[in-house]
């Protein structure tokens, strides 16, 4: 994460870590950046959102070459785009869920079809067909000639 300190002289120092709470120590023992090891002590001016190494050291870049007033906004300012795609993947999990629940019911309905429609064909009998002739009627008629 990007984390920016405010120096005893007021002066601002931008870094990552991934443990802040150590990397603090360091820099108020004197054993963090050489900048700040005769600006001591350090206070805690802002920090950024979790971020991917490659995303910290290019918003950290960014961030050293602003002039001091903007570099606090512009660490902010990630962080707001950050809760902006928050909200919108909250929307997007809610279509979602909509969507699911539609295609739940069309599942239901296309089910229920396709049981109605084998029931029908299960109970469709093939058109009668005619016994053949009794042999007693057949034996009768010999007889009788």
């Amino acid at each position: 994460m990007v984390y920016l300190v405010r120096c005893s002289d007021n002066s601002l120092y931008c870094g990552i870590s991934n443990d802040l709470i150590s990397r603090l120590r360091d820099h108020n023992s004197g054993k963090g950046a050489k900048y700040t090891r005769s600006r001591i002590p350090i206070e805690l001016a802002g920090v950024g959102p979790q971020m991917t190494k490659s995303e910290a050291l290019k918003l950290e870049y960014r961030i050293k070459r602003l002039p001091p007033g903007q570099k606090i906004f512009q660490l902010t300012r990630k962080e707001n785009e950050m809760t902006v795609t928050k909200r919108d993947l909250q929307s997007l999990q809610r279509k979602f869920k909509a969507l699911e629940k539609k295609m739940e019911k069309l599942i239901a309905v296309v089910e229920k079809s396709e049981t109605t429609k084998v029931v029908k064909k299960t109970t469709k009998r093939s058109p009668a067909k005619k016994a053949p002739a009794k042999k007693k009627t057949a034996q009768m008629l010999k007889q009788k000639s």
